[in-house]
């Protein structure tokens, strides 16, 4: 058998694309959770930016912690979950202090972000659960007219989903 030689990394040619951090969640994105978080937890929004997700989290009655003078990287908060929508210029990062943390977690990341060696090797050493939508988040972004083309998932850590992979349906 013939070995291949593998590529560390394939240029992606949409990169002003896939760096834009600043995409707003909307409220029905946070559905697939709530059946898995506990009224009475203390929620940290990590990435808070604009306060979206914090406020959709509010409106269905949780206690968020966050706000945009808090540094993720920084601080080390009295918290009972870790959710956010995080800068995916940072996912590698942000994934790694969250499960430095130990704390469960849900992180909306692009479901191509099951990839690359890094995190490859945090999956396998913590593990990782995800909740796939199906279909694509329309989050708004402020500096683009039209939504994003790639898919997201929750990636998710100590939150005892039924099954690793869970597909679920989402109604915006």
């Amino acid at each position: 058998m013939m070995k291949m030689k593998i590529p560390e990394t394939i240029p992606n040619k949409n990169k002003d694309l896939e760096n834009n951090d600043e995409c707003y969640t909307p409220e029905y994105a946070i559905i697939p959770l709530l059946p898995y978080l506990k009224k009475e937890w203390k929620i940290w929004d990590c990435a808070f930016g604009s306060g979206r997700l914090a406020e959709n989290f509010k409106k269905n009655g949780f206690e968020i912690i966050g706000n945009d003078n808090l540094n993720f990287f920084d601080e080390n908060l009295d918290c009972d979950f870790i959710c956010t929508n995080p800068p995916y210029s940072k996912k590698d990062e942000f994934l790694e202090r969250a499960f430095n943390i130990g704390k469960p977690f849900a992180f909306l990341l692009p479901t191509k972000a099951l990839g690359e060696k890094k995190r490859n090797f945090l999956y396998r050493k913590f593990g990782i659960q995800l909740i796939i939508p199906d279909r694509r988040i329309n989050f708004e972004i402020p500096s683009k007219k039209k939504a994003p083309w790639f898919h997201t998932s929750w990636f998710c850590y100590k939150m005892n989903l039924p099954k690793d992979l869970n597909f679920v349906e989402i109604n915006p």
